[in-house]
């Protein structure tokens, strides 16, 4: 068995990172996070989605600077630790590590939904099943299959942009970009887009698995980043062109919708197809991501210690990721988590204002100081513009976490040193 404080091995370069990056990003996301936000932002959707991206962009210059100072599994975790202090730190990560685990249950019933409706539960712990043990034979292993999943993922995305420019149902007048539900409707919306936006961080938690870690990973988060943000606002403005903001609003399948209105109803299976393959691209890098999570905080006894064990012939955290597998094939076999997992929005935003505020202490120059500053405002306000009870369960949340490292604190009042 392996030791708990063995290293990863780095083999991912800058392409295996920003496929690991895409396959987070262009998920399942741009097939449901559509809907909701224009019901939200009515026709301010494009404005919600360029504030989403510049929030986005904040965070993920902010990442990558600390993640090329700190290359270790954890992400947040890890920068909130070394630069602000061990609380926020432990913070970051529990937010991380709850709300996202609770995001794979979802992502894992929504395969379940798309492939077998009627045995949803079933398919989705088999799907957390096969990715855990796809996860457990090597990050290269990981990074193939994410090669494959993104490029079905794209190839269905143009598909559905072509038939819907093409259409004759297409309507250029239907873009109306405004503001019609106000300020607040936008900024709800970005909060909402944000989410998709957020798969870049599983590009700085694998960052003991990353080759040259200090050059890889500032150019792999900002392409992966930028690829999503032109292929999201092409579908976007597709869709919007066949069915306008109001009908996106309301569609239940937003893209299987729009190609059913432009009158391409052959295609619809396909785009199910689609979004079940999009799925399991999320949960494949959810997995990833929370298990180096999980890692990093065995190694400093935040959990427990055994789940701190590289494997020492896949040099994976290989008991992180039958832990977290665990966990989510039970959450997927008993209960319905996917409309009640608003918190987890609430949790990347504030995960990712740590992230800032970590990246603000880097360097004293004003100019260097900017981006985080916008990046941590950003997150604040879009947190806070989620809908109410978002908020609640978020704060909730967070608060659990920060009592449960105090009582830790009181019961054994020396820090541990990192492992």
């Amino acid at each position: 068995m392996a030791g708990s404080a063995s290293s990863l091995r780095r083999t991912l370069g800058v392409r295996d990172a920003v496929v690991v990056g895409l396959g987070s990003m262009i998920g399942a996301g741009v097939f449901s996070a559509l809907g909701p936000a224009a019901r939200a932002a009515g026709s301010g959707l494009l404005v919600g989605l360029a504030l989403a991206a510049v929030v986005a962009y904040c965070n993920a210059m902010s990442s990558a600077r600390l993640a090329a100072r700190y290359p270790a599994s954890g992400g947040t975790y890890v920068y909130g630790r070394e630069r602000l202090g061990d609380f926020w730190g432990y913070l970051a990560g529990w937010a991380f590590v709850v709300g996202k685990t609770a995001s794979c249950a979802a992502m894992a019933l929504t395969v379940g939904t798309y492939v077998w409706p009627g045995q949803a539960h079933a398919v989705a712990v088999a799907a957390v099943v096969a990715l855990t043990a796809v996860n457990y034979g090597g990050i290269q292993k990981s990074a193939w299959l994410t090669r494959v999943i993104v490029a079905v993922v794209l190839a269905v995305l143009a598909a559905v942009v072509v038939v819907c420019l093409a259409s004759g149902q297409s309507d250029a007048g239907r873009l109306d970009v405004g503001v019609s539900t106000g300020v607040g409707g936008v900024l709800q919306a970005a909060g909402l887009l944000f989410f998709a936006f957020a798969g870049y961080a599983r590009i700085a938690t694998l960052g003991e698995e990353v080759r040259d870690p200090a050059h890889t990973i500032p150019r792999a988060i900002p392409l992966a980043l930028g690829i999503t943000l032109a292929v999201y606002a092409c579908v976007a403005v597709a869709v919007l062109f066949v069915l306008g903001a109001d009908g996106l609003g309301h569609a239940s399948a937003p893209l299987a919708d729009a190609v059913r209105a432009a009158g391409a109803s052959g295609l619809v299976p396909v785009v199910r197809v689609g979004a079940a393959v999009a799925a399991l691209g999320s949960l494949l890098a959810l997995i990833l991501g929370v298990s180096r999570t999980t890692l990093a905080m065995a190694r400093d006894r935040h959990l427990p210690a055994a789940l701190a064990a590289v494997h020492p012939r896949f040099q994976v955290p290989y008991r992180a990721e039958l832990a977290v597998g665990a966990v989510v094939a039970v959450l997927a076999a008993t209960v319905d988590v996917r409309g009640a997992i608003g918190f987890s929005s609430f949790g990347v935003l504030a995960y990712y204002a740590v992230a800032n505020a970590a990246a603000w202490t880097l360097s004293p120059a004003l100019l260097s100081r900017a981006l985080p500053a916008l990046g941590l405002l950003g997150c604040v306000t879009l947190a806070f513009a989620l809908p109410a009870a978002s908020v609640v369960a978020g704060a909730a949340v967070l608060a659990v976490g920060a009592g449960a490292f105090g009582v830790r604190r009181w019961w054994r009042p020396e820090p541990d040193s990192p492992r």
